[in-house]
Order: C-alpha cells, then structure tokens, then sequence
C-alpha cells in the first residue's frame, strides 16, 4: 500500500494539515469547548469557535496554544488526536507526520506533541522549524549555499530566521504577531470609545481597516460592544487614522528584533539577504501596509509570500521528501522504543 505522508502546523490559532500533492488538505481553529462538570469535550475546531462570549459559566474554552507556546498538553494532544484522524482514515496504512511546532517550545513540550501524533497513529514523527517550513512553502530553495530571510507572522509567535543550506544561520522568535495586534486594537476601542468589544470584532476590524502606514486607503467601519458608560449595548465608528498609533507599536517590535537578526548576520549572507529580499509568511504578515513599512525600516525590499496563511503547512508537508537535504531544522523524532519495533518488523 502507498506511503502517506502529512504535514501539521501546530498554530496558535489554527491547526493546519497538509500533503505535498494536495496541498491544505484540513484547517480547524486550535480551539476546545470543555464541560468543567464533568470535565467531559464537547466541542473542538470550529464547533467550539462558534460558542464564544456565547457559553454558559460550566462550559470552558480553551486555546491549549498561546503566544507559540503549549498551555495545555492535555488539549493539545485531544485536537491532534482528533484533527489526525479526520484526515487520516485507514488504519492499515500508518502516516509518516512531520510536525512544525512552536519556536519556544521546550523538550517536554515536544516530547508530549510526539507522543500524542504517534497515538494518532503515525508511523514515523518528524519536527521541523517554523522558519524552514515557511521558507520551503514559499517555494524558496534553501538547500541552496545562499541566503534568504523569512519573517513568519503567526497568530501567537514571529518567527525570524537566515537560511541558507538547508538550516538557520541566525533566527529569532518573538510573541507578536497576529493575536497582539487584536489585542491592541480591543484595547483602543475600549479605550477611547468606552467601549468592550469581543476578539472576532477586534479581529475584523485589523483585517478590514487596519493599516501600519499612512496611505490612500481610508477604511471604516461600525463595532457594537458592550458600553462601559451605560452597561448596556452599545457602538461607534472606528477609522484607519485611528489605529495607526497602536499597531504601528507591534510592528515597530518585529522590526526591532528583525534588525538585530540582520545586525548578527554573516557578511556574505547579509549580502545574499540584500539582493534576495525578505519574503513574509503567515497571517499575521497579511496587515496592510507591512511590507512597505518593513523595507523603510530594513531597507532592504520585503514581498509577501503568494499564499501566507498556508505556507507553513505546504513547507512542513514537502519538508519529509526533502529532509535528507535539510542540514538543521528537520529530526527525526520518533520515540526509540517505536524506531526498534520498526527495524524488527
């Protein structure tokens, strides 16, 4: 029987699988409705999603991921369970699964996600860096003695990293990107307008109006919260003029750190980054007006990968045909015991 082999990108806000064929083949909110009566899951992914500011006090959400780290390894391990198993259906053909997990993550923390995928049951468990994947789903060739820049926005985490020869050179990880800047925006409304408004709203709002940079573009657009003058419901109108200020912070931290990578880089590389450019991956990288801002700052040129939310996944899914070339970023982690039981069958 043929082979399958699957990518996971373990985000903090989605949960991401996908082939090297077929690309996304899965994408469910990293997210877990629990009844705390009896501590019993009522819902995962979207189902769950659904349900918030909406739940009564003995229904829980959790989002087991937060700011690219692990929070809950329990929850963690029931949405990688379950996610698995919704893509992979044959119990005969076992999947080779190559993981990319959070840049902050520590051993224990790996060792329970690869714990968890082999009871999925996985054949074989790959780990694979945020930066590497992102870079092999943009299509960049970093097997290549040449250096490239990628800076991964996610929804918990950023991700920065030179890559050449198939590992990083010089990487950093900050927590900011997609999930702060909501954060920002949530924290401005109530702020100056008094008023509370939920995470989707927020979230709304930084797609739809948004922007880093002072441009043409001028959106608009109506919330509807809860008012902190009345208690009771209320709204207002919130522009792009109005938030540029708060995002511009977050942004200004990625350019920091994205600096101090770029100060530490080797010459030839720092060279290489210069004529190559820096390329943007995740959905966080999707702000209007980032890469322009990022170029002003950087001065070097800064592109938007051609499917951001994506990348990841497809990177981490091509990363197992093309690990014999990867010289870091990419280790087999399958646990001992299963890699004896392999070589006896």
């Amino acid at each position: 029987m043929k082979q399958q082999d699957i990518g996971i990108d373990l985000g903090t806000t989605s949960i991401l699988i996908a082939t090297e064929k077929q690309g996304v083949v899965f994408s469910q909110p990293s997210i877990v409705a629990e009844d705390t009566r009896n501590n019993t899951i009522l819902a995962v992914g979207s189902e769950a999603l659904r349900m918030v500011g909406r739940t009564p006090d003995y229904i829980q959400l959790i989002r087991p991921l937060r700011d690219g780290i692990i929070q809950d390894h329990r929850m963690t391990n029931e949405l990688i369970i379950r996610f698995v198993n919704a893509v992979c259906t044959s119990r005969l053909v076992k999947p080779r699964v190559a993981i990319c997990v959070p840049a902050a993550i520590t051993g224990i923390e790996a060792d329970a996600v690869v714990a968890a995928v082999m009871q999925a049951g996985a054949k074989q468990v790959f780990l694979v860096d945020e930066p590497v994947a992102a870079a092999l789903g943009a299509g960049l060739d970093i097997r290549r003695p040449g250096g490239c820049m990628v800076i991964d926005i996610g929804g918990g985490s950023t991700d920065i990293a030179v890559i050449s020869m198939g590992g990083r050179v010089k990487a950093a990880s900050l927590p900011v990107a997609g999930n702060a800047f909501d954060c920002c925006i949530a924290q401005y409304v109530q702020q100056t307008c008094n008023l509370a408004i939920g995470p989707a709203t927020a979230e709304q709002l930084k797609k739809q109006v948004a922007s880093c940079v002072e441009s043409e573009f001028q959106g608009m657009m109506e919330v509807k919260g809860h008012s902190w003058q009345t208690n009771l419901p209320g709204r207002c109108f919130v522009y792009t003029r109005d938030l540029y200020a708060p995002v511009r912070e977050l942004v200004d931290r990625i350019a920091t750190a994205a600096h101090t990578v770029l100060e530490s880089t080797p010459p030839e590389l720092a060279a290489d980054v210069s004529k190559n450019g820096i390329l943007l991956t995740g959905g966080g990288s999707m702000l209007r007006g980032l890469p322009g801002y990022l170029a002003g700052r950087l001065h070097v040129n800064v592109a938007l990968a051609t499917d951001p939310l994506n990348c990841v996944a497809r990177g981490t899914a091509a990363s197992l045909s093309l690990g014999r070339y990867l010289t870091a970023g990419f280790r087999d982690a399958t646990p001992k015991a299963w890699r004896q039981s392999l070589q006896e069958l």
